[in-house]
């Protein structure tokens, strides 16, 4: 961190995550994980945040960590998978989860993953180049189709590698709320898929180069792009060294590399 010129950290569990199909488990997993953080941003004040982990998709599981890890832990959101399993985090039974971060207005991140259906679908081609951005984008769309970004305005999202596949895809997603099959997605959403979109944050790990960048910079306002490492699958000054050689503007360097997030944890300001 010192190395890259990185003043503060906000860590979290990559995929595959704490959940294996077992809930007990699950639950011991997130709780050693989370407090293993907790002591971390103890240990060096300042230099190091958390999103929680969650023992998703047990709800009543997750429902108790969410308040052990922000009201005892003071951790700074919650982190998550793009799916898990055969399931997305649109799924209704997973509603009470995400009202109950609503009510908290709390930031909910988000890093990619494969599904069941979709790991090692071409042989020599590793899952993460495909399958973790479409999937991003999955997520998204499934969030966007069931309701969840509309029924719980105050929460906060924030997705990783720039929402994968969506900058390319909003366009044919927004289209698609127009034909018969999304009526309910329609009413769902009576602003449009793209306002939606422009709500939520996106980091630029693995989108440092001019045509993923360019297509997000079309899709977003600056506000809404943070800087992300991608760590420890990168080091820390990879995507930073990239980002620097765009030559943008100071102004949005700044934007992406601070004042973003500090609009997102004043506390570490």
């Amino acid at each position: 961190m010192d190395a890259a010129g990185t003043a503060t950290a906000i860590i979290s569990v990559s995929t595959p995550g704490v959940w294996f199909g077992n809930a007990e488990q699950a639950r011991r997993l997130a709780r050693i994980v989370n407090d293993y953080g907790a002591q971390m941003c103890r240990d060096y004040k300042g230099r190091f945040g958390m999103f929680a982990a969650l023992p998703f998709p047990d709800v009543e599981g997750s429902l108790r960590e969410i308040e052990y890890a922000l009201d005892v832990l003071k951790l700074d959101g919650i982190g998550l998978m793009t799916s898990y399993g055969d399931t997305w985090p649109g799924n209704p039974k997973y509603a009470p989860i995400f009202d109950e971060l609503n009510r908290r207005k709390s930031i909910v991140y988000f890093h990619p993953t494969a599904p069941t259906c979709c790991s090692h679908l071409v042989p020599g081609i590793s899952t993460a180049t495909i399958e973790f951005p479409t999937d991003s984008t999955r997520c998204i769309v499934d969030l966007l189709y069931s309701g969840t970004f509309t029924r719980c305005p105050d929460l906060r999202f924030i997705f990783s590698h720039g929402g994968g596949t969506l900058p390319m895809l909003a366009g044919r997603i927004a289209g698609s709320l127009s034909r018969p099959f999304a009526r309910e997605a329609a009413a769902r959403n009576p602003k449009g898929a793209l306002h939606e979109f422009r709500k939520l944050f996106y980091d630029v790990a693995s989108t440092t180069n001019p045509t993923s960048l360019g297509a997000l910079f079309s899709l977003v306002p600056i506000t809404q792009v943070l800087f992300g490492s991608d760590y420890p699958f990168w080091e820390i000054d990879t995507f930073a060294k990239q980002l620097k050689e765009l030559g943008l503007p100071p102004e949005q360097m700044d934007a992406i590399e601070r004042r973003n997030a500090l609009r997102l944890f004043p506390r570490y300001a």
